[in-house]
């Protein structure tokens, strides 16, 4: 097999996203662009990738780390003079060479294959992708002859009336030689009014050679969008949403409104899980077979599993496991674990604690820095205490313990098995197994003080 290789380039600022991050970093559903297109990218195992970085180098290297060779181009003078940057990594080696632009991230490995294929299959010395455009304006167009050969890539402002009314454009990726191209990179020019070395030039120098140039049409416009403002970014997150969720729903996952439900794309769902509108689910969330996420969610890389309800709440770096409930309006916050058959009520927060299979917080609780054993009941409006203005500490309830409404749980504090702590109560101090706790002051009445009061009636 023809050995392949890869030059994504990603050195541009992008002063039309008028932004202070660099235009490739930007994010669609959870990965920055130049990610999602090296992703794709390494889906063909090339044997080398070579990304081509100058504004924001190492914010760039930083995440995409040892996935990629870079090669710095320091100045800015266009994309011809960016793939020359690669030279020393790969002008001696022959094969194939994809260069592929990093603010394109809807391009998909299925493309990018029959792409090398129809290279590889036809000969040519260098392949163009291409798409259909119902609305061709700006675009370089595609000319070929009557066999259906590339002539020619024309720009918008160089064409003809009679080429204008071409509708097959170039995406700016392409496919050659890779020997073929550097040698002709060699001979790219700069007298334009950009003074600038551009990539198609290899075109027609490589026709002026005699050489073959063919083009692979793809079949879905949406794929080629470049990304070079905030509204081609707009569009391009929306695309790649539909895609993610269409995945989704032909792997047996329900959406209510597919069109209002936003998932980044290494999240995985189960079949038959259902998702209710406004949900928001990031990062590398896990989410099982047959549960519920209510309308209003949010949840970040965190693990759902199995025939788990989960209403308008907030889930970040937490763990579910099969069976819980959650919410309405919870937050459950990095490092918690909820146990199998766990109820979490309406507004309970959880942070860095573990509760057990079966354990009930039904509401108005929060519950942080513990470790909660199986069938605790835990009353409305209690706290645990763990914070005491400098440092954290960390509160143990065992098994079967019921503790009363609006308890505070002064930590660091144990709690044995089958104890009880009372309504109302403040706990300092451990309670033993089987004990029942009571922190408060004796009522006292007053025995008609209203009438001594100078506003009674």
């Amino acid at each position: 097999m023809n050995k392949r290789y890869a030059i994504i380039l990603a050195a541009g600022q992008g002063s039309r996203m008028k932004s202070k991050k660099y235009k490739v970093l930007h994010e669609i559903a959870g990965k920055s662009m130049v990610d999602h297109v090296l992703t794709q990218v390494e889906t063909l195992a090339p044997e080398e990738v070579v990304t081509i970085v100058g504004f924001g180098a190492e914010m760039v290297k930083e995440t995409l780390g040892e996935r990629t060779k870079y090669a710095l181009q320091s100045e800015q003078l266009g994309t011809g003079h960016a793939v020359i940057q690669a030279k020393d990594i790969l002008a001696d080696k022959e094969g194939t060479t994809l260069v592929i632009c990093g603010d394109t991230p809807l391009l998909r490995a299925e493309t990018l294959q029959e792409l090398f294929e129809t290279h590889e299959q036809s000969g040519a010395k260098a392949t163009v992708l291409t798409a259909h455009a119902d609305n061709p304006f700006a675009y370089g167009r595609i000319i070929r002859d009557e066999n259906g050969a590339v002539l020619k890539i024309v720009e918008e402002k160089d064409a003809t009336d009679e080429e204008r009314k071409v509708q097959e454009i170039n995406t700016g990726t392409f496919c050659f030689d890779n020997k073929a191209l550097f040698e002709s990179l060699a001979k790219v020019g700069n007298d334009n009014e950009q003074n600038e070395y551009y990539l198609p030039d290899v075109i027609g120098i490589l026709q002026a050679q005699g050489e073959m140039v063919a083009a692979y049409q793809m079949s879905e416009f949406a794929e080629s969008i470049g990304v070079n403002d905030r509204k081609a970014l707009a569009v391009a997150t929306a695309a790649m949403r539909r895609r993610i969720n269409e995945k989704h729903m032909v792997n047996g996952v329900t959406f209510v409104n597919p069109e209002a439900t936003y998932i980044d794309v290494d999240v995985v769902i189960g079949n038959d899980t259902l998702v209710e509108a406004g949900v928001n689910i990031k990062g590398k969330t896990v989410i099982g077979s047959e549960c519920v996420i209510g309308a209003n969610s949010e949840i970040v890389d965190s693990v759902i599993q199995d025939n788990v309800v989960i209403q308008s709440s907030s889930i970040k770096n937490a763990e579910i496991a099969s069976g819980a409930d959650v919410g309405p309006y919870a937050h459950i916050r990095p490092n918690s674990k909820v146990g199998e058959n766990v109820h979490i009520g309406n507004f309970v927060e959880i942070k860095n604690a573990t509760l057990d299979k079966g354990t009930k917080v039904g509401h108005l609780t929060y519950v942080g820095d513990a470790d909660l054993g199986k069938n605790i009941n835990i009353g409305c409006g209690t706290v645990f205490v763990n914070y005491d203005g400098k440092n954290k500490f960390r509160s143990v309830v065992a098994d079967d313990v019921f503790i009363g409404c609006n308890a505070n749980l002064i930590a660091p504090v144990n709690v044995g098995e089958n104890a009880y702590i009372a309504a109302g109560s403040t706990i300092t101090e451990d309670v033993p197994s089987k004990n029942m706790a009571i922190a408060r002051s004796r009522q006292i009445n007053k025995p008609g003080y209203a009438d001594k009061l100078p506003f009674s009636k």
